[in-house]
């Protein structure tokens, strides 16, 4: 059976307002911050497929976990260009993968998260 594997993801922070900040930046949106007292979760706005910063003692950023690849269409190098500037760093620029799939990047947030963004252009 097909079917979509992912239905909501987090990425751990450790300092909230900073990796709030970073994504506003390179993703030009606002996050909705909750603050459920010792946890924080910042939901990204979406449609479909959810998404989360959180701040908490289950959470601890790392460059070594799981990848996730955040949509960047209509134009991944738009998104990779705010990067450095909002204070991540690029790990592997944009590059094709197939004309098939499109194309991808690696980059480190404000908190050494290792992420990825993905976009058919």
């Amino acid at each position: 059976m097909e079917k979509s594997w992912t239905s909501w993801f987090e990425i751990a922070v450790a300092d909230f307002e900073r990796a709030k900040k970073f994504y506003e930046q390179i993703f030009d949106m606002e996050i909705q911050a909750i603050d459920f007292g010792g946890f924080k979760m910042g939901i990204f706005p979406h449609k479909g497929v959810g998404a989360a910063i959180c701040c908490g003692a289950w959470y601890k950023p790392s460059p070594n976990g799981t990848v996730v690849h955040l949509d960047a269409n209509p134009g991944l190098q738009i998104v990779q260009d705010r990067i450095e500037a909002a204070g991540g760093k690029i790990i592997q620029p944009k590059k094709q993968i197939s004309p098939e799939y499109g194309y991808m990047c690696l980059f480190e947030d404000t908190e050494g998260n290792r992420l990825g963004l993905h976009s058919k252009e």
